[in-house]
């Protein structure tokens, strides 16, 4: 597909995203625990989740990952959640703007690093942002800004690079930040941004040409929906990945302290 048509089906794509979230969340057992959480946390909040299972035999839990702002409109429009956890502050002020969120449970728990990956295959080798700017790149995938955090860190990067007008023109927006890993670990685009943890997911597909500095840290934040009917549970679930137990299992993932 031709990048102006990759970009103009980029909106249906996302609303089509949505419906589909929108109806796993919907599909929670009474007896669940709905964790909506960044798609950047996939592998690691399943882990967290089995741990913290076995702690709590008594609890299950239901994982909806996707877009932080995608997730955030699903808990606002009434979708079935008790637990949040957003890749960025803003989808939490945004929820906590809508009232979506109680506010004294906010917590930050992780922290993360922005990349630039190619596939492992690729003779390029960038060493700053400006080569992204030659001929030689062609594609560049990154998380829409508009509904993915990982695209608001992009666009901030490279706008205090000086390069976002050349690297847009040249941009493939994704959905959520796993899709910006897809589109580079098939060779789709010439390179993407990504998060840290992301890039580790799949070492033999994709590799790590720079770490890209942020104006502001990549912290994740997360907390209690309003309206839970598992408050006790979801104020738990809080605590365990805050816990040692918790931040040692994001730690194998690659995630930082917040603090």
């Amino acid at each position: 597909m031709s990048l102006p048509r990759m970009i103009r089906f980029l909106k249906p794509a996302l609303l089509a995203a949505s419906a589909i979230s929108f109806a796993f969340a919907a599909q929670a057992r009474a007896d669940e625990l709905v964790v909506s959480a960044a798609a950047s946390l996939t592998n690691a909040f399943k882990a967290v989740g089995d741990a913290y299972e076995k702690a709590h035999p008594g609890t299950k839990l239901l994982f909806n990952f996707g877009a932080s702002d995608v997730l955030m409109q699903q808990i606002v429009k009434g979708a079935p959640a008790d637990v949040f956890a957003s890749a960025d502050q803003k989808a939490m002020d945004k929820a906590a703007g809508q009232k979506a969120i109680v506010p004294w449970t906010r917590k930050d728990f992780a922290a993360n690093s922005l990349v630039l990956i190619v596939p492992t295959d690729s003779k390029l080798a960038p060493s700053n942002l400006n080569e992204l700017t030659t001929a030689s790149v062609k594609r560049v995938s990154y998380g829409d800004p508009a509904s993915v955090p990982v695209g608001r860190y992009t666009e901030g990067a490279l706008k205090a690079a000086g390069v976002w007008d050349a690297v847009s023109a040249k941009g493939v927006l994704a959905s959520n930040v796993r899709q910006s890993l897809d589109y580079v670990s098939r060779g789709e685009v010439d390179a993407g941004f990504v998060f840290g943890t992301d890039a580790a997911v799949m070492p033999d597909k994709v590799k790590v040409a720079l770490t890209v500095p942020t104006t502001t840290p990549i912290t994740y934040p997360i907390a209690q929906v309003e309206g839970s009917k598992h408050a006790a549970d979801a104020q738990s679930f809080i605590t365990f990945v805050l816990s040692p137990a918790g931040q040692a299992v994001l730690a194998k993932y690659g995630f930082k302290p917040a603090h």
